[in-house]
């Protein structure tokens, strides 16, 4: 049998998926029960223990596959890239009303009630989704209610399938915010989290792992000195993924300044080469 990225198939010694049966071995095969995440931001663990690395992050909203739960945990798979792993069992609700909104700045806070006097009841993250079912007016600040019946700034929304016109001006929207492995929300990312969000909300779904972005697009030869490369074009290295803003610029989530930022790009080839080489591919979404 071909052997699969376990990132993006959820099958292990005991058990797996029933969609993968005559594709994997299992002593037991289960159908996917459908889950959505409820708390505001959730990590994606390696394995059934919290004290395991985190490799992505789920945010509310997002829809899951639920095959398992042992000890407080629940093995998942995303459905909209795919990626499996564990997440704390109390972040699960079952689906509810569709979403109809998307979160579309960085972050926004969300109250129990109309009014930003009020206090806060939890903070979201662009990307969040979101079932709104009406609206209201307090001292002139317009608030959509949430099925839930809290309250979220309106213009801080637009409608499910709505798309930003330039993948990067969203990723320039996070300059600043702090690295944060397995991060893909507006409170901490690292650089394949930051693609897949800027794209995302861009109206691109890619996936999660940057050697798994190595296939977007096209390839591009760059040129000696990167001459070649424009605006929305993608560097990768063993490991690691940057954003062309503009020749010779890029910004990317990186453990250099522990944020996202802006960098020369020659500088970021020159600093990064002792410890994982040169550039491997540059691709044109």
């Amino acid at each position: 049998m071909t052997v699969l990225d376990r990132r993006l198939h959820a099958y292990r010694q005991d058990l797996a998926d029933s969609r993968l049966q005559g594709r994997v071995a299992a002593p037991r095969f289960v159908p996917p029960r459908a889950r959505r995440i409820a708390s505001p931001v959730v990590d994606l663990l390696v394995g059934p223990d919290r004290a395991a690395g985190v490799n992505s992050q789920l945010l509310r909203g997002a829809d899951v596959d639920l095959f398992d739960e042992r000890d407080g945990l629940a093995w998942v798979q995303a459905r909209e890239d795919g990626y499996v792993g564990y997440v704390e069992t109390a972040s699960l609700a079952e689906p509810g009303a569709a979403a109809t909104h998307v979160v579309v700045v960085p972050r926004t806070f969300i109250y129990g009630k109309p009014d930003m006097k009020t206090p806060r009841t939890a903070a979201l993250s662009m990307g969040t989704r979101l079932s709104v079912t009406g609206e209201a007016e307090t001292r002139g600040s317009r608030f959509a209610i949430t099925a839930d019946g809290e309250a979220v700034f309106a213009d801080h929304l637009r409608p499910v399938g709505w798309g930003a016109p330039d993948y990067v001006a969203v990723a320039e929207q996070f300059e600043h915010t702090p690295y944060l492995w397995g991060g893909t929300s507006g409170f901490g990312l690292d650089c394949s989290g930051l693609v897949q969000l800027a794209m995302k909300m861009a109206g691109t779904l890619v996936l999660r792992d940057s050697d798994m972005q190595e296939k977007i697009g096209a390839p591009l030869d760059p040129g000696p000195d990167f001459q070649a490369v424009r605006r929305g074009d993608l560097v990768f290295w063993k490991g690691h993924v940057a954003i062309v803003t503009a020749p010779g610029e890029v910004i990317h989530a990186n453990g250099n300044t522990m944020t996202v930022a802006r960098e020369p790009l020659a500088a970021a080839i020159a600093r990064i080469a002792p410890l994982f080489g040169p550039p491997t591919v540059t691709r044109r979404p």
